[in-house]
């Protein structure tokens, strides 16, 4: 299977993919990958891996919907089947949605519907978490449609919360169990497997 990765930032979990395809724990390659930062660590990963890296945003295209249509482009180039969001903090276009029904998704460190939605990313979602006193949270990942984290739920895993946790604890062990848990869910996907859909 061909992936299409869009990033923001660092696109560690990118990293863990791209980790994965070449150990063969993951039936697939990354033959393209997008970011919205033309400085963002995903397209220096991409290109020391030899990835294709395209820089498509505001700057490169001020309207939203040329925008849309030129990541639809790349994206077909490329000939990707499935679209992974790792860290990506802008809306995919509609035309885009459209032309991947149900192949597009998100990993987002919180457990779904609680914490999601425009602005919450990062650690702002573990800054809350802990402001809230919750005794655990987790990873979701989802299909993507054209509001914030509100796509069909596939998988999701609960990690629970030390009452020792900082946000840089409990960020750092999100991150190691988002890397294995997004392999895990991509090769359910891959091999059509319906145990992924489990929702925690």
């Amino acid at each position: 299977m061909n992936l299409g990765i869009i990033a923001s930032h660092r696109g560690t979990n990118f990293q863990a993919i791209i980790d994965a395809c070449r150990a063969k724990k993951l039936n697939a390659r990354v033959t393209v990958a997008i970011s919205n930062n033309s400085k963002s660590l995903a397209l220096l990963r991409a290109r020391k891996n030899n990835i294709p890296a395209f820089h498509i945003s505001g700057k490169t295209h001020p309207n939203s919907s040329d925008r849309d249509e030129a990541m639809l482009g790349i994206l077909s180039n490329h000939d990707v089947d499935f679209v992974v969001l790792v860290g990506y903090l802008k809306p995919v276009g509609k035309k885009t949605l459209s032309a991947f029904q149900q192949k597009v998704i998100n990993i987002h460190p919180a457990l779904l519907p609680s914490y999601g939605g425009q602005g919450m990313y990062g650690n702002r979602i573990h800054e809350e978490v802990l402001k809230n006193k919750d005794t655990e949270t987790g990873i979701t990942i989802h299909y993507v449609n054209d509001e914030y984290d509100t796509g069909e739920i596939i998988a999701q895993l609960r990690i629970p919360i030390d009452r020792s946790d900082s946000v840089s604890s409990l960020a750092k062990r999100i991150l190691i169990n988002e890397h294995e848990f997004l392999i895990a869910t991509l090769n359910c996907l891959i091999n059509k497997e319906h145990i992924c859909r489990n929702k925690a």
